[in-house]
């Protein structure tokens, strides 16, 4: 017999033909699960159709649209028990890469289909549900400069040009971040704090390969001088990520924590999973084992703590 599962659409994800697309989900998936399709609207988003979906008594939700839609299905499953399969439709899908989750749809349905569960972390930030990262500095910078009518026009390219753009502007500040062990002061571009990551989240990329479900958050600190050492930096920073190697700059630094408090002088902005989330100084804290997600197996992960080099350092011990 077909399993029973809600799936959340947003019907203007993308730039595909949505009609096609939800043709293409049913004809996959219908010959193992019986779809109960609900869709996104301005008014009603998709944490609003997942919290309607648990109290219905779904046994898993199906989320399809860009990270958005799959980062607000995926909060309101946190500590749930309530499995969520991923199927992107969106501009960046930073959710799915990060997750090692295909980003097609033929192949997000097979990997739902293979029925692979991990119970991955989540975090809070200021005691509101995070599932990918956090940018404080730079990236928050360059996000809030990225609008609708970009992101339809330039795709994925939206957020890189952007980006070049602020460094026009680029410049830094002083920064305190407390953790469960010590704190460290110094002064940074950019500080990104990570749960998950896909490689093209290049200021969250230090330690090696960031992992989901370690029971702890990657900080990275990047504290570029000049134009030309951020992008030296930057390529570094994707050399880390697609090479699963950390990275080895004076500029960079990384560690990693249950609990991270980010306090600047002055203020930054602060994205959080793709949304602006006000300014510092903001606390995170781990949340282990918060998600079940349908997704591939994840590689093993060794990583290290790097500070060493970072500009005007101080490291105190608790």
């Amino acid at each position: 017999m077909p399993r029973h599962a809600t799936l959340i659409f947003n019907p203007v994800a993308g730039q595909r033909d949505p009609d096609r697309d939800l043709d293409l989900i049913c004809q996959s998936l219908r010959s193992q699960f019986e779809l109960d399709i609900v869709y996104t609207t301005e008014e009603i988003g998709a944490d609003k159709r997942a919290e309607e979906a648990i109290e219905a008594g779904a046994e898993m939700v199906i989320a399809s649209g860009g990270d958005g839609t799959l980062s607000k299905a995926a909060k309101a499953l946190l500590e749930t028990e309530i499995p969520l399969g991923v199927i992107s439709r969106g501009t960046a899908n930073a959710f799915a890469t990060a997750l090692g989750i295909p980003a097609g749809i033929t192949a997000a349905c097979e990997t739902i289909l293979a029925g692979e569960t991990r119970v991955v972390d989540a975090a809070r930030c200021n005691g509101e549900p995070m599932v990918l990262l956090a940018g404080i500095g730079f990236e928050a910078e360059a996000v809030d400069r990225v609008g609708r009518g970009m992101k339809d026009r330039f795709g994925m390219l939206a957020y890189l040009i952007s980006g070049l753009r602020q460094l026009r502007s680029f410049d830094r500040f002083a920064v305190e971040i407390t953790t469960e062990t010590k704190t460290v002061r110094t002064r940074a571009a950019a500080v990104t704090v990570a749960n998950a990551a896909p490689p093209t989240s290049i200021l969250a990329q230090g330690p090696p390969k960031v992992a989901s479900d370690d029971g702890l958050l990657d900080i990275t600190i990047v504290a570029s001088e000049t134009m030309a050492e951020a992008i030296s930096d930057a390529y570094s920073l994707l050399r880390s990520a697609l090479e699963d190697d950390p990275v080895d700059r004076p500029h960079i630094g990384y560690l990693r924590a249950k609990r991270v408090k980010v306090t600047t002088d002055p203020p930054q902005k602060v994205v959080v999973d793709g949304d602006m989330r006000g300014e510092t100084p903001i606390e995170f804290e781990c949340v282990p084992k918060a998600l079940t997600i349908f997704t591939p197996k994840a590689r093993a992960n060794q990583r290290t703590e790097s500070l060493e080099g970072l500009p005007d350092l101080e490291v105190i011990e608790d």
